[in-house]
């Protein structure tokens, strides 16, 4: 399986609009991030884990030509906001299958009206297949089975997923021990980390490395970056030795 980043950095992206910031002004390519996403991929099968503002420039980037599902992890806009953008794949494949949260799909009916209208629907507009993640129920992802892990985001809950023995959490702040038995045996770890100072709904980088200590992945992978993390080198020779700052279009073989 491969796992390529889309985009590593927190709602607004790096460089900030506006920022003065030292980070948002580096040459450093690791140090520029699009919104959080990642697309995963294995023999003929093609899967993206939320659907950002920078949707369509990720798909151009990686070169992404087919996405047979996007999974959602919540309805924030830095995860959903994108989904005008299948329009090309619905062209080519037809209607996107969408798996999500009961609550994300009635999130996405008001904002996207236009996307789920069945009367007089405009030609072009974009098409989905709604399918429905619950909690403890796996479900096909092509020939895999795909895990919802149960994670809160401060007050909202949000799913990750497990794949085999890949698990990409992100907008994560507090897990409880029924869902961390989930996440036992893992080839690789991918979970946020804000940035050093605690955040009320995220966790930070020092909460991100307990909760790696505790599920002892072989390789962790950290995403959602702020760009007051830190330059991306100075704050990956702080690291263990198995714990990775995430990079814009890095991809990885699992």
């Amino acid at each position: 399986m491969k796992v390529y980043f889309l985009g590593t950095g927190t709602s607004q992206g790096i460089p900030v609009i506006g920022s003065d910031h030292p980070v948002c002004h580096s040459n450093d390519f690791k140090d520029k991030r699009l919104r959080v996403s990642v697309w995963i991929s294995w023999e003929n099968y093609s899967f993206v884990i939320d659907c950002g503002p920078d949707f369509r420039q990720q798909m151009l980037t990686s070169g992404c030509q087919k996405v047979d599902g996007i999974l959602f992890t919540h309805e924030h806009s830095d995860h959903t906001a994108g989904i005008d953008d299948i329009r090309p794949f619905n062209f080519k494949q037809g209607n996107m299958p969408i798996y999500l949260h009961e609550r994300v799909l009635e999130s996405l009916q008001q904002r996207f009206a236009y996307v789920f209208e069945t009367v007089n629907k405009y030609p072009g507009a974009p098409s989905v297949e709604p399918i429905l993640v619950e909690n403890n129920k796996n479900f096909k992802l092509g020939d895999k089975t795909a895990i919802p892990i149960n994670v809160m985001h401060g007050d909202l809950q949000v799913f990750g997923y497990r794949i085999d023995d890949f698990a990409y959490l992100t907008d994560v702040k507090t897990v409880e021990d029924v869902e961390i038995e989930k996440l036992q045996n893992l080839d690789v770890l991918v979970v946020n980390a804000l940035r050093e100072e605690e955040h009320h709904s995220h966790f930070s980088l020092q909460e991100a490395l307990d909760f790696i200590n505790l599920i002892k992945p072989k390789k962790a992978y950290l995403i959602h970056i702020s760009h007051t993390m830190g330059f991306h080198e100075e704050v990956q020779q702080r690291l263990p030795e198995n714990v990775f700052l995430a990079y814009d279009n890095l991809e990885i073989t699992i």
